[in-house]
Order: C-alpha cells, then sequence, then structure tokens
C-alpha cells in the first residue's frame, strides 16, 4: 500500500485542541456544576462545549469510532434530564479519547480505511494505463480525487451538499476543490493541479480522447498518488 500514515503532527494538534476544551470546562467547570439546571449564560457555555466537543471527536476520529457513537448517545439520550450531567459525560468520552492520543494508541480508522481503498483503485488505474486503456484509467483516477475531496471536506467540518430548487445536491468537485483551498486544508498550488486532473477526468469521461495522451494521464495518477500521501482523509 502506497500511503503510510504518520500522525505525529496531527496528533499534536490534535491533542492541543482537546487540551484548548478541558482547559475552557475547567475555569468553568465549577460554576457549571453549581447550576445544574442551567442559566441562559451557563446554557450556552455547554452548548458550546458540547459542539466543540463533539466535532473534535468527530474530526479526529471520523463517524464510525466508538467515541463519535458514545457522544451521539449522550447527546441524544433523553433519561439524562441535566444538561450539566450530558456535559459531564460528552467531557468523559473526549477525556478518555485524549488519554489515548497521548498515549499512542489512537489511529484513525477512516484515514486507515479510505487509504487502502484509494490504494486499490489508483493501482487498478495503473494496471490500466500499462495495459494501454488510458480512458477508465483517466476516470478511475478522477473519479478517486473526487471520492477523497468529499472525505476532505467531512473531516474539515465543510459541507459537502448545497440547497437547489429547494432541493439538497451534491457540491461539484471543482465547488469542494476550492472550498478547501479556501479553508486552508492544501495549498493554492494543490488547487491548480487538482483542477487541471479533474478536467483530464472530464476529457476522458466525454470521449475527448484527443485532448491528452498516456503521459499525461501517468503524471495525473502520481501526482493524485502524492497529494493522497499529503493530505489523509
Amino acid at each position: 500500500m502506497f500511503i503510510k500514515i504518520t500522525m505525529n503532527d496531527k496528533e499534536k494538534i490534535f491533542i492541543e485542541q482537546i487540551e484548548d476544551i478541558i482547559d475552557t470546562f475547567e475555569k468553568n467547570g465549577a460554576v457549571l456544576q453549581k447550576d445544574p439546571d442551567l442559566s441562559l449564560e451557563g446554557e450556552i457555555l455547554a452548548n458550546n462545549l458540547n459542539t466543540r466537543i463533539l466535532a473534535v471527536i468527530m474530526r479526529i476520529t471520523g463517524t464510525n469510532s466508538e467515541y463519535y457513537r458514545q457522544a451521539i448517545d449522550t447527546l441524544s439520550n433523553t433519561n439524562i434530564n441535566y444538561p450539566m450531567a450530558r456535559l459531564l459525560r460528552l467531557f468523559g468520552v473526549v477525556t478518555g479519547l485524549y488519554n489515548d492520543l497521548k498515549a499512542g494508541y489512537l489511529k484513525s480508522l477512516s484515514e486507515l480505511f479510505h487509504a487502502e481503498i484509494f490504494s486499490d483503485y489508483i493501482e487498478m488505474a495503473e494496471y490500466l494505463l500499462e495495459e494501454g486503456y488510458k480512458v477508465p484509467a483517466a476516470v478511475i483516477t478522477g473519479s478517486t480525487l473526487e471520492e477523497h475531496l468529499r472525505k476532505l471536506c467531512i473531516k474539515n467540518v465543510i459541507d459537502i451538499e448545497r440547497i437547489k430548487g429547494g432541493k439538497t445536491v451534491p457540491k461539484k468537485a471543482d465547488t469542494l476543490n476550492s472550498e478547501l483551498a479556501k479553508q486552508k486544508v492544501y495549498s493554492k498550488l494543490e488547487q491548480k493541479n487538482i483542477t487541471a486532473w479533474l478536467d483530464l477526468r472530464n476529457k476522458a469521461a466525454h470521449g475527448q480522447y484527443s485532448e491528452y495522451d498516456n503521459s499525461q494521464v501517468k503524471q495525473m495518477i502520481t501526482g493524485v498518488r502524492d497529494f493522497f500521501i499529503r493530505n489523509h482523509a
């Protein structure tokens, strides 16, 4: 598999994010615990912490982890009558994640899973190109890239859908690319490269076979592979 997950730098960032939440909780926890029913000010603070805790759990572990499941169960549990009790349980989940992260026990299962899947598709595209099938090689690589952009948006809390004519529709890959660059998930140079790769994919998908050659598809595959390595989802 070509993608190696190195989480050291990301782990430090994640740990800092959780420590900021812990610091906020500890500074305000005594006040909140004296007000279990929560005044308006207390409710705003508790909701803010709930949202931040859920967001950081989703950002670090994805939506298929035990941490995320417990957080959602806590927030949706109608048997928890006091807002402060809900916040305390949620705080327990995020501190558990924090301890596992600091101990080095955590790797994002969603990232590892996506890396495995994307690796398989890129290898398929390489094989097809070697066999002389540049069209499916380009289409597979471009479609895999588009799905990766969606995963990056989800990871970075960027909407992948929009409202059009009263209906919810998926955002186009170019739009996702633009919004990811705008949020500085990756650089403007990366954005330009992705625009070119998506354009090549579209040419392949629409039968414009003379608009590109095998060497350009090969460069696309290599570029997309390197992009995946730099930007895990």
